[in-house]
């Protein structure tokens, strides 16, 4: 069964143990919630009582002032009952927003802290489903469920002490359709969970498809695949309808029953008040006074069956967040950590093997990384090479800490980075992706990433030190430019080089390129090689390419293969080896010989 499947009870008290003490830090306002919806309700039920009290002695006994009088009081209950309702609408809705607030913080920094091997288990879709559905669900009970469902309880429990106070035979004769409301709502409450849990499917279904199709418009358009994604969409969005028109069905059938039984309990209070009246023992205001009782009896029934759904929905959403406020997939700090405040750049890695789903036994395990072990000296550069598949970017990975090796050690400084904090070792850390993400916001901002300790004449000099001033000074507001989801208004290259500019302003001890030039053009990686001329001098770097003339100048090359290193050495070294180092470049050469795009030397150790 998904998480979406998750049906839910109507209570749980574990769960709902948990959910109260996201309320804990405004018990009062919910004390003073409950107590205002206590007297809110005793003023609704006290009404009818001025109807009986009109009819039968003022109207009565020709009582003028009286009557006067009975109606000024009613007028004045109404009037605060309407103020105090107001107050307590508005205090339930801020003890909702606040408590909401502080969930989906609290749900926002947890899935930060998640490690990539979480995200690589999980769409987008469904996590973004968690942090807005389902949050919004516990709104609903929180503002709606927890404090007025006590208003519904206590406005029952007064008109019932009302009625039975003129009239005990007359309030069981109005009761005594209870068990066919009582099972009507049986009967509903078991079809509503079906429906809502198929709607609740549906939903996280569209949420998914939005935000893949989305993502990927471009392949949609470029493949002429519209017309299919729009007949697939329209199944899915066709289902969610019909979830949603199944569950209104229910709905329209339940509450025209309530009102239906609520006519059969009016029938027969006419009928038994009608005959006792004519007998002289129930008088005509006690009449009126139950024909209202009647009426206002069954509207807090249909709104505590309205909370059975609140509730129940709310137990099951509060599951799946809870279900993800549990997960432990992340990267544990040390207990006891090192102190990494500088940094040399010293790297090694010792008899490490790694895999992303490690099996019970290390012979059923799919090993990324096998026994590797190399070291990289503070200063140099180190090149990786190799086969798609054979380890290079998780070698990355790996030195950042975004996953933990099963076996081995690595060593930065020749300290082994599981007991330095993450933030202290990644702020030494900088990358240069293939893919590069941008974050809306301005130029600055893409450059900064919001350190304040990276002042804007910091951001200005690394722009310039890469070379990204030229065609950030002609945007219309320069480094305030606007940037919009993904740098969709900015070009590849530009993009990259707004990363390496980033990755410059945070003056890492450790720099990584990672496929950085492969995706422009050979005019803008002719102004990318000063760029990261500017970036490795005097720091240690990890550069992976595929094309091998731009690592001629490498201390030192690694080639991988099925996640073994098979040959070390300089680039003459590696082609007087006549290995696989030797066979890729004699592969890339006949390519440039025939004609396939120029490679262009960068300059790496010039």
């Amino acid at each position: 069964m998904t998480d979406e499947e998750i049906l839910g009870k109507a209570y749980d008290t574990s769960l709902m143990k948990r959910l109260l003490k996201y309320l804990r830090p405004y018990k009062w306002h919910v004390v003073l919630g409950i107590v205002l919806s206590i007297v809110v309700s005793s003023m609704e039920a006290v009404r009818p009582y001025f109807t009986k009290i009109a009819v039968d002695e003022n109207i009565a006994n020709g009582d003028h002032e009286g009557l006067l009088f009975t109606a000024l009081a009613f007028l004045g209950v109404l009037v605060f009952r309407g103020l105090i309702q107001y107050f307590n609408a508005y205090l339930t809705q801020w003890i909702g927003q606040k408590t909401i607030f502080d969930l989906r913080m609290q749900v926002f920094e947890h899935l930060q802290n998640l490690g990539l091997k979480f995200y690589d288990k999980n769409p987008i879709g469904r996590l973004i489903t968690r942090v807005t559905n389902d949050i919004e669900v516990l709104n609903e009970m929180f503002s709606s469920g927890i404090v007025m469902v006590f208003s519904d309880v206590f406005t029952i429990i007064g008109i019932l002490y009302f009625m039975f106070s003129m009239n005990w035979k007359l309030a069981l004769i109005s009761l005594s359709v209870l068990p066919l409301l009582f099972y009507g709502t049986f009967l509903f409450r078991k079809k509503a969970r079906e429906a809502y849990r198929e709607v609740r499917i549906q939903i996280a279904r569209i949420n998914t498809f939005m935000q893949e199709h989305i993502t990927g418009m471009m392949v949609d358009q470029v493949f002429n695949r519209e017309a299919k994604s729009y007949n697939q969409f329209d199944n899915i969005n066709a289902a969610h309808r019909d979830a949603n028109i199944k569950s209104i069905f229910y709905y329209a059938l339940f509450y025209p029953g309530v009102d239906l039984i609520g006519a059969i309990a009016i029938g027969l209070i006419i009928w038994y008040a009608g005959v006792e009246a004519i007998g002289g023992t129930v008088t005509i205001g006690t009449v009126m006074a139950f024909l209202q009782f009647n009426e206002m009896f069954w509207r807090p029934i249909r709104d505590l069956s309205e909370k059975y759904n609140i509730m129940q929905t709310a137990m099951a959403s509060s599951e799946r967040l809870f279900k993800l406020l549990d997960d432990r997939t992340m990267i544990d700090d040390p207990v006891a950590p090192v102190p990494l405040n500088a940094v040399r750049g010293d790297i090694e890695f010792r008899n490490v093997w790694f895999a992303y789903n490690p099996g019970p036994t290390d012979a059923e395990t799919e090993w990324i990384l096998k026994n590797i072990s190399f070291t990289i000296k503070a200063g140099e550069t180190a090149a990786f090479v190799g086969h798609t598949g054979a380890g290079k970017t998780t070698i990355i990975s790996l030195l950042g800490r975004f996953y933990d090796v099963q076996k081995g050690e690595i060593l930065i400084d020749g300290v082994n980075i599981k007991d330095i904090r993450q933030k202290d070792l990644r702020k030494h850390i900088s990358v240069v992706l293939q893919d590069v993400f941008l974050f809306s916001g301005d130029i600055a901002s893409n450059i900064n990433l919001g350190n304040e300790a990276i002042s804007f004449e910091a951001v200005q000099r690394a722009a310039r030190t890469v070379g990204a001033n030229g065609f950030i000074e002609q945007l219309s507001n320069t480094y305030h430019a606007e940037v919009k989801e993904r740098g969709s208004t900015l070009s590849v290259g530009q993009k990259q080089l707004i990363s390496f500019a980033r990755a410059l302003a945070f003056n890492p001890a450790i720099l990584i390129l990672d496929e950085a030039t492969s995706n422009v053009d050979t005019e803008t990686e002719l102004l990318i090689q000063s760029a990261i001329h500017s970036l490795l001098e005097g720091r240690t770097s990890i550069v992976i390419a595929h094309r091998l003339s731009t690592i001629q100048n490498a201390d030192k090359i690694i080639v991988m293969h099925k996640g073994e290193i098979r040959e070390t050495g300089t680039h003459q070294e590696l082609l007087a080896h006549g290995g696989i180092y030797y066979k890729l470049y004699q592969l890339q050469y006949k390519e440039q010989e025939t004609g396939s795009r120029p490679v262009v030397q960068i300059g790496l150790r010039v």
